[in-house]
């Protein structure tokens, strides 16, 4: 997928800054989004939990193209602190890519861990509230501004051992919408983009950093890769400001929908 210097140019009119906010930019979707809204000449907020890997993806970037901010989403405080107190120049920001998430386990609803529910609940849900709701009134009062969730495939196709990280996903989804719906008429803009199978360290998370079972996972799978969810994300917010891509769903061309199974007495 290729963006043309003029689509891009189109997208960051709207602002003299070209301001990016990323959460859990520091692996994944996240650090490969920073990447590339960076080589487009955008100016990115980069948040995530690990201080190093926020400074080191700073130092990357290079000074003054990014403002690292280190807290957790799942902490509404920390959030409303710390984008509520941005620097004067970083304040207008275009465009918030909602990607911090993850998931933990495969096991079957019955022998799951409600922490890790709870987790998932409080981080793929709450989170992205947390972040949306600091975030959005300022894009309301200038009449721009795009709102990027990054969602699922799961959630719109069960599978065995998704359970609630297929919950939260359908939840984003929805959310997304709603988001549409209320935002009739301000110029903000929503996307939700969907991946399918994507090698990331996301397996490792969800495997309880067991990174061989992760990379059997993707083998001989032709995985999708975090600079395809980039670029994706990079054409919807190029696109110009009449128009609103809702939805992007993508998936490795070696995936697709399986048939429903049925078990016989």
């Amino acid at each position: 997928m290729t963006i043309t210097a003029s689509r891009s140019a189109t997208a960051r009119s709207a602002s003299s800054n070209g301001i990016v906010c990323i959460t859990g930019a520091t692996a994944g979707f996240g650090a490969a989004t920073a990447r590339r809204f960076a080589a487009d000449g955008w100016r990115i907020i980069a948040t995530g939990r690990r201080r190093d890997r926020l400074d080191a993806l700073a130092a990357e970037l290079g000074d003054g193209n990014c403002l690292p901010l280190c807290f957790d989403v799942r902490d509404a405080d920390a959030v409303q602190e710390a984008l509520a107190n941005l620097p004067e120049a970083w304040r207008a920001v275009d465009v918030l890519v909602n990607n911090a998430g993850l998931a933990l386990g495969l096991e079957p609803a019955h022998r799951c861990s409600l922490d890790d529910w709870t987790t998932m609940v409080d981080t793929n849900i709450k989170g992205l509230l947390h972040v949306t709701r600091a975030l959005l009134p300022g894009m309301v009062e200038r009449g721009r501004g795009h709102v990027v969730n990054l969602g699922s495939i799961t959630g719109t196709y069960a599978y065995p051992g998704a359970n609630v990280y297929g919950g939260t996903k359908a939840f984003v989804m929805q959310f997304s919408r709603g988001l549409r719906a209320d935002l009739h008429g301000t110029g903000v803009r929503v996307t939700n983009i969907e991946p399918g199978l994507a090698e990331s360290e996301f397996s490792v998370v969800r495997f309880g950093g067991d990174a061989d079972r992760a990379a059997r996972l993707y083998e001989g799978a032709s995985a999708l890769r975090p600079e395809d969810i980039a670029d994706a994300i990079a054409w919807a917010v190029s696109c110009p400001a009449h128009v609103n891509v809702s939805r992007i769903e993508v998936m490795p061309t070696s995936q697709s929908f399986g048939a429903l199974p049925v078990h016989r007495a």
